[in-house]
């Protein structure tokens, strides 16, 4: 068994967890409302947001024996430089206040999720940030076209509110080729291990961040 086989296989329950969030379930359907939309989006940009500077983070911190693995890191950071800029996008024409998101704080949930990611670059071991790619990446393959398209339709919005579903869900079926192509290279069982903890802790983190989005956005709204 490759190593990213083994990947999957460890982090399955985790998830089926994440997936099976009522949230992500209503997504996949557009049984979203408006308002929850947005909070989805406002959510994405205060973790998004991160994702340059945590590559960066960890693209200085991976040991020389990585450096393969370092050069990889440099890819991605070319790839994701912007992404949070689509959001802010989709949030304006969606009839939201993107600066107001811009200068904004997270939900305490996605404040912990990123906090664990920064957690493991800087004090744990830098190669486990790709058990968040993993998450994050393997979710938008998984949902991200199907809920954009079902979300439209039930909200009769227009193309230009979806950039940053439609482009991730299109543009992470080929990170995902290229993910698996690193993580077969990984051979460090140290390394390995590092992965699979991370990938676990924010497959649940992450679902954390939908298991209260919509509690929150109806508080706000009584």
């Amino acid at each position: 068994m490759s190593f990213y086989q083994r990947l999957l296989v460890e982090t399955e329950a985790e998830r089926k967890a994440l997936l099976s969030t009522p949230l992500i379930q209503s997504g996949v359907k557009g049984d979203l409302s408006h308002a929850v939309y947005l909070a989805f989006l406002t959510e994405a940009y205060h973790h998004v947001k991160h994702t340059v500077p945590l590559l960066m983070a960890c693209g200085a911190r991976i040991p020389e024996r990585l450096e393969w693995l370092r050069e990889a890191v440099a890819h991605y950071i070319e790839e994701e430089t912007g992404h949070q800029e689509w959001i802010l996008n989709d949030i304006r024409n969606t009839g939201g206040d993107a600066e107001a998101v811009r200068a904004g704080r997270p939900a305490m949930t996605t404040d912990i999720m990123i906090a664990y990611a920064y957690d493991t670059v800087l004090r744990r071991n830098p190669a486990g940030l790709f058990g968040m790619v993993l998450v994050l990446e393997g979710t938008s393959v998984n949902v991200a076209t199907r809920a954009a398209e079902a979300i439209q339709k039930s909200l009769g919005l227009k193309d230009d509110c979806f950039s940053y579903l439609t482009s991730h869900g299109a543009l992470d079926v080929s990170h995902m080729a290229f993910f698996e192509e690193l993580m077969n290279q990984l051979t460090d069982s140290d390394d390995q291990e590092a992965v699979i903890s991370c990938a676990k802790v924010i497959y649940r983190l992450y679902g954390d961040i939908f298991r209260g989005l919509v509690a929150r956005v109806e508080g706000e709204a009584a």
